[in-house]
């Protein structure tokens, strides 16, 4: 984006001393907010939140809450890695409506398209950023329906982000979609995320084979499961930040948890091979059997709440 862009883009929405848009990585645009009670950045490239800093008790900055590879690819048509990438319209390699097909994007193409930047609007002591995404020749020939996305993201003591889509078509379509958040950790052999015990999933790892979860998650090898018909909120202990993260969510019905391990990190080009140590992903999403159906006119709406709290 031109610098005169950027220039109409901080012209139009900026908020002076708390929201403005500036050159990111490879000179991609960003959203960088900061507020008394928390900072921010949101790329428009798939309107990717790549950092959220909230205030500690006595005012300091925490640890990054999200986690952002250092060899994240910034480029048009390549998505970020780390932070909360958003899936959609389908989830994983493939829609559920579209037959198997090596060209189709992994998760979709709203990752890798430049959103549109709707407001900035201050709210007491959060700011509210709001982007959207609309069907084009181009997406219909990956996936044939009218829709239109927006995102609010909601920066303050809580990161809250929602998403909206709506059928804007004469027909009705089914999509999947997660927030695909990348939290991060002190080392992610320590961590344990509550919540999710006695509840079903399907193992990724292991042909979708479901499976039940006993006890708490812990990573001790790849891990990449899909917990299903569930709506709980999750707490993720980080002992190694001393800290714990909470992870509410609405209107979503599967949990998505992964960490590469070793041997995944190592292929991954956009990874460092270490860097699996310092992630735990848990997703608010709505997958597999439970995609989300839209009749024309109709909307459906994530949302996912994630607070931050260091360790007395």
């Amino acid at each position: 984006m031109s610098p005169d862009s950027i220039a109409a883009l901080n012209a139009r929405h900026a908020l002076p001393g708390l929201a403005a848009i500036i050159d990111g990585a490879n000179g991609l645009p960003k959203i960088h907010v900061t507020t008394p009670a928390a900072s921010a950045e949101i790329y428009l490239h798939g309107a990717h939140v790549t950092s959220w800093r909230p205030a500690a008790p006595n005012g300091k900055a925490q640890d990054d809450v999200l986690f952002l590879s250092r060899q994240s690819h910034f480029a048009p048509g390549k998505a970020i890695r780390g932070g909360i990438p958003i899936c959609f319209p389908w989830f994983g390699p493939k829609s559920a409506k579209l037959p198997d097909e090596p060209s189709l994007p992994q998760h979709g193409f709203a990752r890798t398209t430049a959103w549109t930047l709707d407001a900035i609007q201050h709210h007491g002591d959060a700011v509210l950023v709001v982007l959207s995404l609309a069907s084009t020749p181009a997406s219909h020939t990956l996936w044939p329906h009218d829709f239109r996305a927006q995102y609010r993201v909601t920066i303050g003591a809580q990161l809250i982000l929602q998403l909206e889509v709506t059928n804007t078509g004469a027909a009705p379509f089914t999509f999947t979609e997660a927030l695909h958040t990348y939290h991060h950790v002190g080392d992610a052999t320590q961590v344990r995320i509550a919540g999710l015990d006695a509840t079903h999933y399907l193992d990724n790892r292991d042909g979708l084979r479901e499976k039940t979860q006993h006890g708490d998650i812990t990573f001790s090898a790849h891990t990449d499961n899909i917990y299903l018909d569930t709506t709980a909120s999750l707490t993720l202990h980080d002992p190694a930040l001393a800290r714990t993260i909470t992870i509410d969510k609405q209107h979503s019905s599967t949990t998505v948890v992964w960490n590469p391990g070793a041997e995944g990190a190592s292929a991954l080009a956009d990874m460092a091979d270490e860097e699996w140590q310092y992630f735990a992903c848990i997703e608010a999403s709505n997958v597999r059997n439970f995609a989300i159906p839209l009749d024309p006119g109709q909307s459906h709406t994530l949302t996912a709440i994630l607070r931050s709290q260091p360790h007395p």
